[in-house]
């Protein structure tokens, strides 16, 4: 049985980190991969060579910039679940699916997309049940709700706030705690 993982028809194999750039910024140009991608090198002046120096560094940012090298410019069909997991130069792309033209891009298209993605980012939050604002909707780090001692007064009562003045004539503001 041969245990080789045949990565050969993957677009990404062998093809470098620069010459993948000047591929798509040739034929898509710097401000629609800024508008797609929202990687600010493709937008404070943009380069070729600082482009590459900061994906080199940030894999999450290279990641993104592979990604939509293979579906949007190859115009491959999108990766199973099992694929999608993996970093793009790892994935597996069948022998059946082979590279097509890239996908005409446009920067009323990308700004529809991102307007797509705020609508679905709101209602995520909105639909989670999450009325606090953060993931653990009021919840400690043990999952648990914080519990409240039975010596605090509740939210009802009225607090009272008591001011010390020290015999030297000055505030004291820790004067509620001192009995």
């Amino acid at each position: 049985m041969n245990d080789d993982i045949n990565y050969k028809n993957n677009p990404l194999h062998g093809l470098g980190l620069k010459n993948l750039l000047i591929e798509m910024v040739d034929h898509y140009s710097f401000e629609i991969l800024f508008a797609y991608l929202n990687i600010h090198c493709f937008k404070t002046n943009p380069s070729i060579e600082s482009s590459v120096k900061f994906l080199k560094k940030t894999d999450w940012a290279r990641e993104k910039v592979e990604a939509f090298y293979l579906y949007q410019f190859k115009n491959l069909p999108k990766a199973s679940a099992q694929q999608f997991d993996l970093p793009p130069r790892d994935r597996i792309i069948p022998e059946n699916q082979t590279p097509g033209e890239p996908k005409e891009l446009s920067l009323e298209d990308a700004e529809r997309l991102r307007e797509q993605k705020a609508k679905q980012a709101a209602n995520w939050n909105k639909g989670s049940g999450n009325k606090r604002g953060g993931p653990s909707g009021g919840r400690n780090s043990t999952g648990k709700r914080p519990h409240k001692s039975s010596s605090s007064p509740s939210s009802s009562e009225p607090k009272t706030v008591r001011t010390v003045i020290t015999p030297d004539g000055k505030v004291d503001p820790w004067g509620n705690s001192k009995k």
